[in-house]
């Protein structure tokens, strides 16, 4: 358990919705596209919500997922996808536009489906769609770190 950090002490507010978001995170972590891409998928949603409780988490465990450094800190950077694998620039460029942009084109959608296929792609979206819910609830509540945990996000000059 959390301890009275992070999102489970705030969904609680709200008992009736807690327990199918857990359960619904519970699922989206064993997706078929395995926890390199449900880490990545999560990372990418920290970086765009500023989201330092939920990156200085996930950061150790994408490591720990076999996520290279390299490619944790192009979007902890956020930094251009360029010298990565096609596979790994196409997840991150297409995270970035659904949340910048709030919609893709025909030819990232594609891409996408030709890396991940349909099944992958869309657990991969719901992935992102849950850690965007749970940065915009940490955001919201000013969720700090535990006095423990180091802080691993930079801000950014946007």
């Amino acid at each position: 358990a959390m301890g009275k950090t992070g999102p489970a002490p705030v969904s609680m507010y709200s008992p009736g919705a807690a327990e199918p978001i857990h359960h619904l995170n519970q699922y989206l972590r064993k997706t078929v596209a395995g926890p390199r891409y449900f880490e990545l998928s999560a990372l990418l949603a920290a970086r765009e919500f500023d989201q330092q409780y939920e990156w200085s988490g996930h950061e150790p465990a994408a490591i720990r997922a076999g996520l290279e450094q390299s490619v944790i800190d192009v979007v902890k950077h956020n930094r251009p996808v360029t010298g990565l694998t096609d596979k790994d620039a196409t997840l991150i460029t297409f995270g970035r536009t659904l949340y910048r942009e709030h919609k893709v084109s025909s030819e990232l959608w594609q891409k996408m489906i030709g890396h991940f296929g349909r099944q992958q792609t869309v657990q991969l979206m719901m992935i992102m769609g849950d850690y965007f819910r749970v940065g915009f609830m940490m955001n919201a509540v000013d969720q700090h770190l535990p006095p423990e945990r180091k802080p691993l996000l930079p801000a950014l000059n946007r």
